[in-house]
């Protein structure tokens, strides 16, 4: 497989665990439970919007009203003081967290509450929803149909439900930590709750340049809205406009170009149109932008709000003029919160224990809504499309560094994409993900570590082989196992003769880079370069005591992969050259040949010397090349276990300077590239080289000769073809089938 190729699979691989970790239950558990948490911290707490405000029951107003703290039990005709107080004051909008849904023990108090909230015509209750599990029987054999939820609201005081303005519920989910809410409830028939409403009837006084500007995109749909009107029924407004934008999705693009163009709107009208808008046409579930710890939404404890003047704890008076009040138990303590449960863990919890009350989580989403910044994570879709794209970038460019430069660059990555976050978060509240793209990051640098373990690369080296190489000498005595490549080029002396110095070391400099690219790029280390020869290595015996350790099985497979790698660089070592010598170029022909074994290395002044009868042996097969023509020779302890590859067995060769014989094969090509040509080249070759072992002459050379009618110039032929003709007249000597090459 090409490098390339194996960086894309990897890359492949960190991009999709990304995608399936994140859409599997605990990729989404853990992006809400710790990614949104690191967003909101790393935020910290900002300024909520000075429209909205609470009115708390806590413990002091209880004890200095003399009332239970529990707000069940609280006389009705306070609430009533507190209504006429707040519209007096000029809110807008009175939202009321509390359920009147039975009798209090005081009728007349229940009289007096509602008729303040129907004099007031701005007040909105809370109701509570209900689930009902139902089985309804078959018609036909009383079998049991399959079970039916319905969800619903829960029916108030009919006497004090009737004088409110708007009624609805407020929904969280039952869970450890409260992230979201709904806005409307699909499983309840789409039923707006408190936040929708209260924007609503926040957003009336612009209702009528809403209708005008629906009538200029959709007349036919501005026809099926009431026109303004203070007995406008806002449930069944908010019902109707989130029926109308669902079943037009584009309704919300056309709205929002038809705003841009509006120049007789103020600004503060357009931004009311467009979160008004927005809301009807967005999802139903929705993330809250918590503005800070317990209290961070101004909180006014409830019998300062009965007082006049409004002030707060003996400050500046409160102005209420044109606010949306929420009036509900919220506790300032622990202890208060543990006598009267309506509170929830956020992510802003204080460690003390304080969470946040619900009427201020309520006062939240509302708040959200009117300054349309709820935190929006992206689409599923989005999201996919992003983390495979980040893994897959992440995967190839990790993978094409050394491990150093990896953990490097993988560090610097996790905390730039950390700042995006934070910033898209901070700025535009787009809750990216998080967990997933660091874990992506970090599963990327474990995997590459250990693909460095498995292929024998140093761990930390950045800088070269020093490291790997000391290793070798200060671990192992500087014995190690690889593949030798020996490099010449052919005719050298004859070029550096008819050249200017200048020009030889210009043309010498670009040659080696080809040639150290090509090693570089399969793992081979270029250890020495003079003149018109070089030196490379590749180590199969693990350097790395990790390695060694934990992966000792990996020993019987490194053999093989290097010498694979080996001959994947001398074959594109070889094309590279090919391309080099240009006609711009004087041709630098080279001769390559590959031996495997046990070699030495020591080091002296910094500098590193690879010697042994491994390096010896490559340099005569290198320098076989000119007798058989060729131009890339390797030993077969190089071909044993190669099987991508296709090769020509070209017999036992007694080198100069050895005593023993080595059996040389000509590298022809990658096997899944081979030509008809090259195959048909390799079989008939082989045809006639067994002929030729078994002395059979006659055959020998008509197949040789066979092979010269298509290739003439194939050196290992016209080798063969000659010592036939020879043994024709002069029989070999006992030593067959050795061929004995006398001249280095």
């Amino acid at each position: 497989m090409t490098q390339w190729l194996k960086h894309l699979w990897f890359g492949f691989f960190i991009g999709l665990a990304g995608v399936i970790v994140y859409l599997s239950p605990a990729g989404w558990w853990l992006e809400e439970k710790i990614g949104l948490s690191w967003l909101f911290h790393m935020r910290g707490a900002i300024t909520a919007p000075d429209d909205v405000v609470v009115v708390a029951i806590d413990l002091p107003s209880a004890s200095q009203l003399g009332f239970s703290i529990k707000p069940r039990l609280w006389p009705r005709d306070v609430h009533a003081r507190l209504i006429d107080t707040l519209t007096q004051a000029g809110a807008r909008v009175i939202i009321f967290d509390l359920v009147f849904d039975s009798p209090s023990s005081i009728p007349e108090h229940d009289e007096q509450l509602a008729q303040v909230i129907k004099t007031a015509a701005n007040v909105v209750l809370t109701e509570r929803l209900t689930y009902q599990d139902t089985e309804l029987l078959a018609a036909g054999d009383n079998s049991l149909s399959p079970h039916i939820f319905q969800e619903g609201s829960e029916q108030l005081l009919p006497l004090i439900a009737n004088a409110a303005k708007a009624r609805a519920p407020f929904a969280v989910p039952k869970t450890e930590r409260v992230n979201h809410y709904w806005t409307f409830k699909a499983s309840a028939g789409d039923m707006p709750t408190v936040p929708v409403i209260a924007l609503q009837m926040f957003a009336m006084p612009v209702y009528g340049d809403f209708i005008r500007l629906l009538r200029d995109v959709e007349p036919e749909i501005a026809t099926q809205l009431p026109i303004q009107g203070d007995d406008i029924d806002i449930e069944e407004l908010a019902y109707e406009l989130r029926h109308i934008f669902s079943s037009s999705p584009q309704l919300i693009k056309k709205i929002h170009a038809k705003l841009n163009t509006k120049s007789d709107l103020s600004t503060a009208t357009k931004k009311m149109i467009f979160s008004l808008s927005n809301v009807y046409s967005s999802h139903e579930k929705n993330y809250l932008n918590f503005y800070g710890p317990p209290r961070s939404i101004t909180t006014i404890p409830y019998h300062h709000a009965l007082q006049p003047p409004l002030a707060l704890y003996s400050s500046a008076p409160i102005d209420f003029k044109n606010k949306v009040v929420f009036v509900g138990f919220s506790g300032a303590t622990q202890s208060e919160q543990d006598l009267v449960r309506d509170d929830y863990h956020t992510v802003f919890s204080n460690p003390d224990g304080l969470f946040i009350s619900g009427v201020e989580i309520a006062a939240t989403a509302f708040a959200n809504l009117l300054e349309n910044k709820p935190v929006r994570p992206l689409p599923l879709l989005g999201s996919g499309m992003f983390l495979f794209l980040f893994g897959l970038l992440t995967g190839i460019i990790l993978l094409s560094l050394s491990a150093r430069k990896a953990i490097v660059l993988g560090t610097a990555c996790i905390v730039t994409y950390i700042f995006i976050a934070h910033s898209f978060f901070k700025q535009a509240v787009i809750w990216l993900p998080l967990i997933i793209p660091v874990m992506q990051v970090v599963l990327a640098l474990i995997a590459v570590w250990i693909f460095k373990i498995l292929t024998f690369e140093d761990f930390l080296g950045s800088s070269g082989p020093d490291e790997v190489l000391d290793r070798i000498i200060n671990d192992h005595q500087g014995k190690f196992l690889g593949v030798c490549l020996a490099t010449d080029i052919e005719g050298y002396t004859t070029v550096s003769e008819s050249m200017d110095s200048s020009d030889l070391q210009k043309l010498m400099g670009g040659y080696r880079i080809v040639l150290k690219s090509a090693i570089s790029l399969h793992h081979g280390k270029v250890m020495d370069t003079t003149a018109d020869s070089s030196l490379s290595i590749w180590i199969s015996e693990s350097v790395n005591p990790v390695a060694r350790r934990y992966f000792p099985w990996k020993r019987q497979s490194t053999q093989a992969d290097i010498r694979s790698q080996a001959c994947q660089a001398c074959l594109d070592l070889n094309f590279a050259i090919e391309h080099f010598n240009n006609p711009d170029n004087i041709l630098l022909p080279t001769r390559i040949g590959l031996h495997y074994g046990i070699m030495s290395l020591n080091e002296k002044d910094g500098m590193y010397r690879v010697t042994g009868d491994v390096v010896n042996t490559a340099n005569r097969i290198q320098s076989a090349n000119k007798i058989l023509r060729t131009r890339i020779l390797i030993s077969d302890a190089v071909a044993s276990g190669l099987k991508s590859f296709l090769i020509r067995p070209l017999g036992d060769f007694l080198l100069p300077g050895r005593v023993t014989p080595v059996k040389l094969f000509e590298l022809i090509t990658h096997l899944q590239l081979a030509t008809k040509e090259q195959l048909w080249l390799c079989e008939i070759f082989g045809h006639a080289f067994n002929a030729y072992q078994a002395q059979l002459w006659n055959e020998a050379i008509e197949n040789f000769h066979e092979i010269l009618k298509v290739l003439p110039n194939d050196g290992p032929t016209r080798f063969f073809l000659a010592l036939c003709m020879q043994y024709q007249t002069n029989p070999p000597s006992s030593a067959w089938p050795l061929t004995k090459i006398d001249n280095k």
